[in-house]
């Protein structure tokens, strides 16, 4: 698949995410669009694209898991 449709495919799902009022639907969604962000990057070898959205995955892992206990 070409990068660039990769690309494309990501930024619609993070879009999509700020269309949920739930917080923890915005988080799931979005969390997906990040990982499809890291694997663009990977595609197109953009650390800074890897890296942001890499880190905004872990953040929404983090309130979606582990600020439950």
């Amino acid at each position: 698949m070409n990068s660039e449709y990769v690309g494309y495919i990501a930024s619609a799902i993070l879009m999509l995410s700020f269309t949920f009022k739930k917080a923890n639907t915005l988080r799931i969604i979005n969390s997906i669009g990040c990982i499809v962000f890291v694997i663009y990057g990977v595609m197109i070898d953009a650390w800074p694209v890897i890296i942001s959205n890499g880190f905004i995955a872990l953040v929404n892992a983090y309130y979606l898991f582990l600020s439950k206990k």
